[in-house]
């Protein structure tokens, strides 16, 4: 069964649009290629695709030599907000930007919520 690009950018869309203080977010693939995205107009959807892939890429590899195991999430925190990578399946993962006023556990519920919602799709 194909990936339907069109229903990810759709759910993608609405929970940019309905999660308070989330600014864009992407489904990419492990090896960064974008399968769809609700990203600010000044972000390029291939290079935020290269960048999660890069992200991803360390985090497992910090998993293993910590001994941390698999990798359920990584979470980058800057000046103007965060950077959210969480699996989605063995195929794709999930980007979120949110800016730093963003109440993290309600982020977090948002996030699980949409994940299930990206699974049916994608699995």
């Amino acid at each position: 069964m194909a990936i339907s690009s069109e229903k990810l950018g759709q759910i993608l869309q609405n929970f940019v649009t309905t999660t308070n203080d989330v600014q864009g977010a992407a489904i990419v693939t492990p090896d960064g290629l974008p399968l769809a995205s609700s990203l600010p107009g000044s972000m390029d959807d291939e290079r935020v695709s290269a960048m999660s892939a890069a992200m991803l890429s360390l985090g497992d590899r910090i998993g293993k030599e910590l001994a941390r195991g698999a990798i359920d999430r990584i979470y980058v925190e800057g000046e103007e907000g965060f950077s959210i990578l969480t699996s989605c399946g063995e195929d794709a993962v999930f980007l979120v930007l949110a800016s730093k006023v963003a109440k993290q556990g309600i982020l977090m519920l948002e996030i699980k919520r949409t994940l299930s919602e990206l699974k049916t799709i994608l699995l």
